[in-house]
């Protein structure tokens, strides 16, 4: 199943990364080795606690009428009755 969240600011893209890796089944400690990260700023990230460029990008783009969304998969789950396993 994949799911779409809007990113309005980095606070969203923290959110959208944070329920993205518990979709997946990972600790913050495994994302956090997998893609060379420390746990405590990868919960920074997660925790919507991002960098000033980032928002600035996002704003600007807001301004000329761009939308940022992330696509991202989430397993299904044997109990969703959609007839997948």
């Amino acid at each position: 199943m994949e799911r779409q969240a809007e990113i309005r600011k980095g606070a969203d893209l923290g959110h959208v990364l944070a329920e993205a890796r518990r979709a997946q089944g990972l600790t913050q400690a495994e994302m956090a080795h997998q893609v060379g990260l420390t746990r405590v700023y990868l919960n920074a990230l997660e925790s919507g606690r991002s960098t000033p460029l980032l928002d600035h990008y996002l704003r600007a783009l807001r301004r000329i009428g761009a939308e940022v969304t992330v696509t991202y998969r989430v397993p299904a789950r044997k109990d969703d009755g959609d007839g997948q396993t």
